[in-house]
């Protein structure tokens, strides 16, 4: 048994969250589907990745590690909840400070234009009575207005009539262009007062927007600290499920030591079984020749599921608490419970019979194929359709599916064995 130590957490985990947190840009409704499925694979496969490497122990440590395995799972899940509820409420805060800062601006206008009336009014008001005033003094010079024929006439010479031509023309001028003044001045100010009622109104709308924007960020923070609060809830369940396991150490080492020494045992039966049957063929005079390729494609599908679904492949396998790796020596194949399994292969069966870990197990030996040793085990069974001796055909029923054994749930264990050693079924039963 290949051992190596390595981190379970790590291992188990990092696939899940690699799949799960994905390009921030996938927000569409496919990719988020999409993303949740390979979520859900990725959790399923770890699942059965981890109830391969506990097989050999019972039932509870079972539970305590998939447990683990589970939290382990939506912790992926909680921290991009919780990065997008941050990222939410930086976004409101974001939007709030800009309103803010636009409503700032827009009561500075205010300010500024209602100084700027306040001011052209006042020289509005100054020009008025300075017309007021050149009116009552022309009025006062004589029979209240000044016109050029009264120049003339009143002039006592040329030189008095240039002077008061002169005087009339300059005033006349004056208050020309002081009207002109007050029209202008008049109209800046309508459209003064017209860009003043355009920014209330606008100043109205940022503090709608900027009330709303405070109720959007109240609402992001709330769910912000909920999210942070799952999550930091998640790693506390996860560090008091790793201290259950490891409470179990030891129950752990020996009923795996145990598990181990029960395969090791049936190898051993097996190469035991293989040399003997080799001894009568070379007494019959029937040697085998040296040993050359297995081939493909030996195995029909042994469950009652059409096509066949692996749930673990066959291959090294992280311990969740010891921390090292260990062969999971076969491949499990999904079947429910109580559904008939079927032999893979034509052979003898060995043996039926209750050993520890397998549960209920049938061996079934093939004979030789190229020169190889060729047998195939089914385990945890929950009933048994065949006796030790029988010859079976591929595709004869053999028993019933089951979780006997060390098994988390109903499955189906396949092992083969060429030589008396297991190998990958996968290729061998045509995947």
């Amino acid at each position: 048994m290949q051992l190596k130590r390595l981190s379970i957490l790590a291992v188990l985990v990092l696939a899940i969250t690699a799949v799960f947190t994905g390009p921030a840009s996938a927000d569409s409704i496919d990719d988020r589907r999409k993303a949740a499925e390979a979520h859900q694979a990725a959790v399923a496969k770890a699942r059965g990745d981890l109830e391969a490497a506990m097989e050999g122990t019972d039932a509870h440590l079972q539970a305590l590690a998939l447990q683990l395995v589970d939290t382990q799972a939506k912790i992926a899940p909680a921290q991009a909840a919780v990065d997008a509820a941050q990222a939410a409420l930086e976004k409101a805060q974001r939007e709030a400070a800009i309103i803010a800062a636009r409503l700032t601006d827009a009561k500075d206008q205010q300010t500024a234009i209602s100084a700027t009336i306040t001011t052209d009014a006042a020289n509005a008001d100054a020009m008025r009575a300075a017309i007021g005033q050149m009116a009552r003094e022309a009025y006062k010079g004589g029979a209240g207005s000044v016109s050029g024929f009264d120049v003339i006439l009143d002039s006592q010479s040329t030189d008095d009539f240039v002077e008061r031509y002169g005087l009339l023309s300059t005033a006349l001028r004056t208050q020309s262009q002081i009207l002109d003044e007050l029209k202008a001045t008049d109209a800046l100010n309508k459209n003064a007062e017209a860009r003043l009622t355009a920014v209330k109104g606008k100043i109205t709308e940022l503090k709608a927007d900027a009330d709303q924007k405070v109720v959007e960020a109240d609402s992001a923070k709330a769910a912000a600290a909920a999210a942070k609060k799952s999550l930091d809830d998640l790693l506390a369940q996860q560090v008091r499920q790793q201290q259950l396991l490891d409470a179990q150490k030891a129950a752990l080492e020996a009923q795996l030591a145990a598990a181990d020494a029960e395969a090791a045992a049936v190898q051993n039966e097996l190469v035991a079984a293989i040399a003997a049957q080799k001894a009568r063929d070379a007494a019959a005079g029937k040697p085998h020749g040296p040993a050359g390729p297995i081939g493909r494609a030996l195995f029909a599908n042994p469950t009652s599921v059409n096509p066949i679904h692996v749930t673990s492949e066959y291959g090294m396998r992280m311990h969740p608490t010891l921390h090292y790796v260990r062969l999971h020596a076969g491949i499990d194949l999904r079947t429910y419970c109580n559904t008939p399994i079927y032999a893979g292969r034509a052979g003898t069966v060995t043996w039926t019979k209750r050993r520890f870990g397998f549960g209920n197990q049938v061996m079934i030996d093939s004979g030789f194929v190229n020169g190889n040793a060729l047998s195939a085990s089914y385990n945890h069974l929950t009933s048994f359709a065949v006796r030790a001796g029988q010859h079976v055909d591929q595709g004869t029923l053999i028993g019933h599916s089951g979780n006997t054994g060390t098994s988390a749930a109903c499955h189906l264990h396949f092992e083969v064995y060429v030589n008396g050693a297991t190998t990958n079924p996968r290729p061998l039963l045509g995947l």
